[in-house]
């Protein structure tokens, strides 16, 4: 079982406050259909401006993230292929390369920026990678007007025509990180700990007991934080496999293990990625709270009407309201995320100090289709590096992706160019 990065694991000189001591984590955090920029982008700049309706939410965290204004991904526009922005949107987000127009197996786009960095710092950890979500994508067929289905579910690229497929199953997720990665001992391990009603923890206690008696006391507290973390997480999927949907007239019924709880589904899975940077398992991760296009419902926020339809707004009011209900409701479950990051202590500052968080989308008006003027947040602190607690506003068509350079920069991935970069992002690092 994989442990968080504890004081007495580490010699002396790495405890020295250093940003080049730290271990840096990035994560994409990817929501659909535009945003109502009205209620997200602050009237005012740098760090006295007043939080708009959607990040309110974000309050208690506001020293520890920055609004970004004006970052574009201009090969997500159309460029002479018609309709299909929707599809575009998902596929630049993270490469700033134009999709190839087609429905069929010859996709092709770029490497994202997440993978960049898995290729170089990955083999550092058991996972290069991790790739979440809440809805599950097809890798084939027409999504969008003419563009594969692949497009819209996928915005981690491993090559210009490979996408990464996601995880959506919270307990397949647990079981991935937690399991020894031969399938089917993680099966009967899973089994026979369902069958006793005995947790992960059960099978390691004695060790963990004979851990415990050689740290410290700032170790032994993190260490009871962490296995109390592991094992709520555990009782919150017991609840879920035993859920069970109907598939067939045939009264057939399985185990879901993914809650019809939309806000619990994104909720448990953000568990999954702050426990997989905790244990130092993965330090890149995506994670797609919906597919873009989606038209999911959001009755649990009174909002019946589907997504996709409601960003289609036309100006009416009603649907408006509607959006920004959506949208605070994402921020929301970011705000649950990044609270549990800055809980985690770590041997320097906190879990949300040693990481950068994108958090956004490919399309800002969902009505009007533009990858201009992009809602995007960058939470977190980087290692010490990124000044945060702004809003900063660049020049409208500033590259989207010199943002990722700079990041990248930041976890020891120096890159001159990605997708239509132009240059590091000034003013943040």
């Amino acid at each position: 079982m994989a442990l968080p990065m504890l004081e007495g694991m580490l010699p002396t000189s790495a405890l020295a406050s250093s940003p080049k001591a730290r271990v840096v984590r990035m994560a994409f955090l990817f929501v659909p259909n535009g945003i109502r920029m009205s209620d997200w982008t602050p009237t005012t700049e740098g760090a006295n401006y007043a939080l708009p309706h959607i990040l309110e939410p974000l309050a208690d965290l506001r020293s520890y993230f920055n609004i970004l204004t004006g970052l574009t991904q201009k090969n997500a526009f159309a460029l002479g292929d018609g309709p299909g922005d929707h599809a575009r949107s998902a596929a630049a987000w993270l490469t700033g390369v134009h999709p190839k127009k087609t429905s069929g197996a010859d996709i092709r786009v770029g490497i994202s920026a997440d993978q960049v960095a898995a290729m170089k710092i990955g083999r550092q950890t058991p996972f290069a990678s991790i790739e979440l979500g809440c809805e599950r994508g097809a890798q084939a067929g027409d999504c969008d007007s003419g563009y594969s289905c692949a497009y819209s579910s996928s915005i981690s690229w491993k090559s210009e025509a490979t996408p990464n497929a996601k995880e959506v199953n919270p307990r397949l997720v647990f079981e991935r990180l937690f399991g020894n990665g031969v399938t089917g001992e993680m099966k009967e391990s899973q089994e026979v700990r369902s069958r006793q009603k005995r947790s992960v923890l059960d099978f390691v206690m004695e060790d963990a007991s004979n851990l415990q008696s050689r740290l410290g006391g700032r170790d032994r507290k993190k260490l009871d934080e962490y296995f109390t973390s592991v094992r709520e997480i555990e009782q919150r999927l017991a609840k879920f496999d035993k859920a069970t949907v109907d598939v067939g007239k045939g009264g057939v019924r399985i185990p879901t293990g993914v809650p019809q709880d939309y806000a619990e589904h994104i909720r448990l899975v953000g568990d999954m990625m702050v426990l997989a940077f905790q244990t130092d398992l993965t330090r890149v991760a995506t994670f797609m709270f919906a597919n873009e296009g989606s038209n999911r419902s959001y009755r649990m926020i009174e909002v019946p009407e589907g997504h996709h339809d409601i960003s289609h707004h036309g100006r009416d009011p009603h649907k408006l309201e509607q959006k920004k209900r959506i949208d605070r409701f994402h921020v929301e479950q970011l705000a649950y995320i990044l609270n549990r990051m800055q809980s985690i202590k770590e041997v320097d500052g906190t879990l949300l100090d040693n990481s950068m968080i994108v958090y956004g989308g490919g399309i800002s008006d969902g009505d009007r289709h533009n990858h201009d003027d992009l809602p995007i947040l960058l939470a977190g602190k980087g290692g010490g590096s990124i000044k945060t607690g702004t809003h900063t506003k660049y020049a409208n068509g500033t590259p989207m992706n010199n943002l990722f350079l700079s990041m990248l920069d930041r976890v020891g991935v120096p890159v001159e160019t990605l997708g239509d970069s132009t240059g590091k992002l000034q003013g943040l690092f």
